[in-house]
C-alpha cells in the first residue's frame, strides 16, 4: 500500500503548490479546502512545516467519531463517509498532528486520502508516496535529524 510521506521538510519554500493540487482534486481552487497544510515554522528564515495525515494504523480520529463516519483505510489512515458525518468536530480535536482540516461549506472534515496529487505537484520534492504498509521511523525528519540518526548507528 502506498501512503503520502513528508520526505524532507527543509526543502519546503512555502509555495503551497501542494495545497492547490489537493484542492483541485475536489474541483475547487481554494487553499481552505485542502487536506494538507503548509505553515510557517517561525518566519522565512526558519522554514516551513508541512501538515499532512500520517495515516495512523490506529487513528485517534476514527476512535472518537460517534457515527463511525471515518472508515479505516488499508495501509493506515481513514476515509470520510460524508453521508454519515454529523460535523461534530471530534475527529479534528483528536488528531495529534492537526491534520484534520475542515470544509466549512458543508461542516465536514477534510482528511487526506493518500492519493499523492500534492506530491506530484511539489516542485521541490518535499512530498512523496512511499511503498509498504509503514514508512521508516525518520520519514518527514529534517536532513540534519537523518544525519544525526545515521551517525548514532
Amino acid at each position: 500500500m502506498t501512503r503520502l510521506d513528508v520526505l524532507d521538510t527543509e526543502r519546503c519554500v512555502g509555495c503551497q503548490c501542494c495545497m492547490f493540487a489537493c484542492a483541485r482534486r475536489l474541483d475547487v481552487v481554494s487553499l481552505g479546502l485542502s487536506c494538507i497544510g503548509v505553515r510557517s515554522a517561525g518566519g522565512i528564515s526558519r522554514g516551513f512545516r508541512v501538515v499532512v495525515c500520517r495515516a495512523c494504523e490506529d487513528p485517534p480520529c476514527a476512535k472518537v467519531c460517534p457515527e463511525d463516519a471515518l472508515r479505516l483505510r488499508k495501509g493506515g489512515g481513514v476515509i470520510v463517509l460524508t453521508d454519515k458525518c454529523i460535523g461534530c468536530g471530534l475527529c479534528q480535536q483528536a488528531c495529534v498532528v492537526g491534520a484534520v482540516f475542515w470544509d466549512h461549506r458543508v461542516n465536514k472534515p477534510l482528511i487526506c486520502v493518500q492519493c499523492g496529487q500534492c506530491a506530484r505537484h511539489c516542485p521541490y520534492g518535499v512530498l512523496g508516496l512511499t511503498k509498504g504498509d509503514r514508512p521508516g521511523a525518520l520519514a518527514g525528519a529534517s536532513t540534519a535529524e537523518k544525519k544525526a540518526a545515521d551517525a548514532a548507528q
